[in-house]
Order: structure tokens, then C-alpha cells, then sequence
């Protein structure tokens, strides 16, 4: 089962951020936020994920004769999160180191065009703008940078291990094939 925990979480952590760094590479400015890009991350993140379906599916198929508890079930799901959310964090301390730790600048600049864009007053961009360098500052922090970028991906890897332990727990949704 460790093994399965493994390249499991390795290969949904791998696919989660690979697929967001390409898609930062290819925005002409290197980064742009908005809805539409968390939503579209996040719906990566699910995707990814749904990997934890398959792992436990096939553990429960391949070694445990088809049947698994709830609480065994939520516990591998969790566990692949983890390796999943640890890749991810790795990763994106690798991509800051080679990128110069560039990526919250641009982040703040963007934030703060938004604002202005959406038609905020000057006071309004004053204040956005000292609470986004607050943020920056912050970011700069190791542990801190590293525990939000954990809690980027690990409460969806939750969610999708809540529910394929609950789904898979019923040995008659997608028994093994026999053959």
C-alpha cells in the first residue's frame, strides 16, 4: 500500500503543478489571475486527483478481495494528498528558486492592476496595495510560503478522499471483473 501511496500522490502532485507552470508559461506577462484561472486550477487539481479513486479501487480490487472500510479507504486517499501535496510544494520552491522567487511581484503588480482596472478610488488602491506587500513579505517566509502552497492542493485531495472512501466502501460499485 505504501508503494501505491507513492506513485500515486508522486504522479497527481507531477500533474497538478506541470500542467499549472506550463500554463504560466504560455500567459504572455508570466502570470494572470482571475476566476477563470482558479477555477481552471482548481478543476486540474480534481482531475489530478481523481487518481486517489483509482489507487483505492485497485487496492481495494488487487488486495483486499474487493471489499474496504471507510476509514481505511479515507486514510490511503489522505495519505496520497499528502505525497500529492508534498510533490506540489517541492516543485513550485524548485520553479521560485530558478525563476528568481519572481512569481509574487508579479502577482501583486497583477492584483493591484486588476483593482485599478475594476475602477477602485486611489484610497482603495493604497490600502489593496499595502496589504498585497504585506502578503509579499510574508511570502517570502519559507514556512509560510511552503504551508499555503500545502493548503493549495491538500483540502481538494481531501474532498475527492471523503468521497471515494464513501463510493468505494459499497463492494458492488465497480466490483473487480472476474476473468
Amino acid at each position: 500500500m505504501i508503494r501505491a501511496i507513492v506513485i500515486y500522490g508522486a504522479l497527481a502532485g507531477a500533474i497538478v503543478i506541470g500542467v499549472m507552470m506550463l500554463g504560466m508559461t504560455m500567459v504572455l506577462d508570466g502570470y494572470e489571475t482571475g476566476l477563470a484561472q482558479h477555477i481552471l486550477g482548481y478543476l486540474i487539481m480534481i482531475i489530478a486527483l481523481s487518481l486517489i479513486f483509482v489507487a483505492v479501487k485497485r487496492h481495494r480490487d488487487r488486495v483486499l478481495g474487493g471489499v474496504i472500510k471507510f476509514w481505511p479507504a479515507l486514510g490511503m486517499g489522505l495519505a496520497i494528498s499528502a505525497v500529492a501535496g508534498v510533490v506540489y510544494v517541492v516543485v513550485w520552491e524548485i520553479y521560485l528558486a530558478a525563476t528568481d522567487y519572481a512569481f509574487i511581484g508579479q502577482y501583486v503588480a497583477v492584483q493591484i492592476d486588476a483593482r485599478r482596472a475594476a475602477g477602485a478610488s486611489e484610497a482603495e488602491l493604497q490600502e489593496f496595495a499595502a496589504s498585497m506587500q504585506a502578503l509579499a513579505e510574508s511570502y517570502e517566509n519559507p514556512l509560510f510560503r511552503t504551508g499555503i502552497t500545502f493548503l493549495e492542493i491538500f483540502p481538494v485531495g481531501a474532498l475527492v478522499s471523503l468521497v471515494s472512501a464513501g463510493l468505494l466502501r459499497n463492494p458492488k460499485l465497480l466490483p473487480a471483473r472476474r476473468g
